[in-house]
């Protein structure tokens, strides 16, 4: 076991924990049993990894533009990277759009079981809180750039939410030790670079127990995966949203091979622990340090490309969110028979865009975003819980698989701008 890969440790502690899982599931205590002494090491792992998330993104983006010793490398790298998330994120949200269009799955739900799910999710807690959270956000054209500066740091820095608002802090810290005398800068650069060695070795001392927490994780999301009755009824949209997460990924790889000739086989490989994580925790925050350190130390990109591409990339790139958030938008309108005009789709695709800026990196955040695409298309108050209810019985594990493609997505952008300056060493 001690020689085996990490990414197939994980795939044994996935496949251990849906059994696991299953078995569980048939006794009337195993619910409890998971819940009081196996969950609780998977939410010890998540925490774990979201503990050293602000202190990576700070030490690693400081580092990384510190030792640029040019304000240029760093523009360079900045425009880069945004263009390629938004064009990626706009991608994505086409796919899904088309996808759904073309297969309609909102036209097949009966009024029966529109019925069915009102009466079962629509007055859940989690549904109607993600209604308000959504209505308490300030809906100006420029709320997402008021909302990317702290007015205090360090309340930024104990709120993961914040990360966006982290990014900022650091990157203008990073730039002000470039443009100080080296002299002064000096030691404070070796201590960032004594926090940033620390920091990574916590990295690789919590992955030793991933496959454990793995195992725990998804144990306890098949146990307690209940309606399935419903969930089948619902196996088409989740088709079409898997269906276009797939297409999205061989977008990818056709991108990585063509413009570094490298073979998607390798791509995989390097980033495929993150993806399982990704898909465990459906948290791109706190799979953000084993991210960045696959795609610096198994994709050769360069620590001061990953340093800032990837905790930019968690926060504003959300390729397998937005698209979710175009089929689920399309699919609820279809069930709810809300009709949509072209107008209505690319309202979609430029609010989708927007809400995936800045977005929490946090499980259940694409529901919040999805209650602001809805409401940009003038979609009946009344309806949203409805329309939430149609899709919450498939979207943990809708959001699993979304997390994945988000993950990848950094991964790939990283490669790329690594590959276009000259910094992809492998």
């Amino acid at each position: 076991m001690k020689k085996l890969p990490l990414h197939w440790k994980i795939v044994i502690g996935m496949v251990l924990g849906i059994l696991a899982g299953i078995l569980f599931s048939n006794f009337n205590w195993g619910k409890q049993f998971v819940g009081d002494w196996i969950a609780p090491f998977g939410t010890i792992f998540i925490r774990l990894l979201k503990l050293i998330a602000i202190p990576l993104i700070f030490t690693s983006l400081v580092k990384g533009i510190s030792d640029l010793k040019d304000i240029s490398s760093f523009r360079n790298i900045g425009i880069r990277t945004i263009i390629l998330y938004v064009s990626t994120t706009i991608a994505a949200i086409t796919i899904g759009l088309i996808l759904v269009n073309i297969l309609k799955p909102g036209a097949g739900i009966s009024p029966e079981t529109i019925d069915e799910l009102t009466q079962v999710y629509a007055g859940d807690a989690s549904i109607t809180s993600n209604i308000q959270e959504a209505g308490q956000q300030d809906s100006g054209p420029l709320t997402f750039l008021i909302n990317i500066v702290p007015d205090n740091i360090f309340m930024a820095f104990g709120n993961n939410s914040l990360m966006l608002q982290v990014i900022f802090f650091s990157i203008i810290f990073g730039i002000s030790m470039l443009l100080i005398d080296p002299e002064s800068a000096r030691p404070v650069a070796r201590l960032i670079n004594g926090l940033n060695e620390i920091v990574l070795k916590m990295v690789n001392l919590i992955m030793l127990i991933a496959p454990f927490a793995v195992f725990a994780l998804l144990a306890q999301i098949v146990v307690n995966s209940d309606n399935l009755e419903i969930l089948q009824k619902l196996l088409f949209y989740g088709a079409t949203v898997v269906l276009g997460l797939i297409l999205i990924l061989c977008f990818y790889l056709i991108v990585v091979y063509l413009y570094t000739g490298k073979n998607p086989g390798w791509f995989i490989k390097g980033i495929a622990p993150a993806q399982l994580l990704a898909f465990s925790t459906s948290s791109s925050a706190a799979t953000l340090p084993v991210t960045m350190e696959r795609v610096t130390d198994h994709l050769g990109v360069d620590n001061e490309v990953s340093s800032f591409v990837l905790p930019v990339g968690a926060t504003i790139n959300m390729d397998g969110t937005s698209l979710y958030q175009a089929v689920a938008a399309v699919f609820i309108a279809q069930a709810l028979h809300f009709p949509l005009e072209f107008s209505d789709q690319l309202t979609i695709i430029l609010t989708a865009l927007l809400a995936s800026i800045g977005a929490a990196a946090v499980p259940g955040a694409g529901m919040i975003m999805l209650v602001i695409v809805l409401e940009s298309i003038g979609f009946p108050p009344d309806k949203l819980a409805i329309g939430l209810a149609l899709i919450f019985a498939i979207d943990r594990p809708l959001d699993m698989c979304r997390t994945v493609i988000n993950i990848t997505g950094d991964a790939m952008v990283s490669v790329v701008v690594a590959k276009s300056l000259g910094k992809l060493h492998k």
